[in-house]
């Protein structure tokens, strides 16, 4: 079954039985990237509030393409105090969030109660909403608990700090390891010399921490990484969702690709076409 014909329980129960499913989040505020990127093969997009420029309305389109792909799609919110924007994401049709910046057990519970409906949560209720095209009020709002997909960012020391208190918040589904983030906050730039930061032996201690305390509440282990070279290092340590970068990012290497080529061909042909000095490459 196409991953874009799973309901999100089912999709869940996958990621839980150790499937992997590889996503991108997406950074353009473009609904036809969006819709387009769908169509790739990827399991998920999503889409990023947090850090791209949209609004609802262009949020609405772009989940409109996403849908039309048939992959899953998220939403970075604000934090775990973006009420709006996690009902706004969910009601467009989202099949989860990611909440960002989550330091303790009671901001958890917060972001938790946001994304699912009473009685085990506080999002509001309206019709008609995109999220109830297929399935009506009854339909999608019976099943709203079960399938939408909660994911907390784990990017800060606070966070590692108290992650066994965070892994054990009921309705927590995935708990996602944003390695820039932490590592930022646990002031690993300043030790090391880039890129000597992500493979640390303090971040090795973190990552071990979050694994164990992932493990222990049969919570979903996420994270993002820019580009394949590590993977298979992270699928092996139990981390079955998985980001390979953004939109922006998968053009920028593409287009990093295609200088190069373009450089050694003209290079080739004794024409020694240089690209354009960027702080990009």
């Amino acid at each position: 079954m196409a991953a874009g014909t799973l309901t999100g329980a089912e999709f869940k129960k996958q990621l839980r039985g150790g499937t992997p499913k590889l996503g991108l989040f997406v950074n353009s505020h473009s609904p036809t990237v969006a819709e387009q990127l769908a169509h790739s093969g990827y399991d998920w997009l999503l889409v990023d509030s947090q850090h791209g420029p949209m609004g609802y309305e262009k949020l609405s389109a772009m989940l409109a393409g996403i849908s039309s792909g048939g992959a899953k799609s998220l939403v970075r919110v604000g934090g775990y105090f973006d009420r709006p924007g996690i009902q706004q994401s969910l009601d467009l049709g989202a099949d989860g969030v990611l909440v960002p910046y989550i330091n303790n057990a009671e901001e958890a519970r917060q972001a938790v109660s946001c994304a699912r409906y009473p009685t085990t949560g506080t999002r509001s209720v309206y019709f008609p909403q995109r999220s109830m095209n297929k399935e009506g009020l009854l339909g999608y709002a019976g099943g709203a608990n079960s399938n939408v997909i909660i994911a907390l960012q784990v990017e800060t020391a606070d966070c590692i700090k108290n992650i066994e208190e965070i892994a054990a918040v009921p309705g927590v589904d995935l708990l996602f390891l944003g390695q820039n983030d932490l590592c930022m906050s646990m002031g690993l730039y300043e030790k090391y010399e880039f890129p000597l930061m992500y493979t640390s032996p303090e971040i090795g201690v973190a990552t071990e921490k979050l694994v164990a305390a992932a493990r222990k509440n049969n919570v979903i282990l996420g994270l993002f990484l820019f580009g394949t070279s590590r993977v298979g290092e992270f699928l092996d340590k139990g981390f079955p969702f998985i980001s390979i970068g953004n939109d922006l990012h998968h053009v920028l290497t593409q287009a990093g690709a295609y200088v190069k080529d373009v450089e050694e061909i003209s290079k080739a042909k004794g024409k020694n076409w240089t690209r354009r000095p960027t702080g990009l490459f």
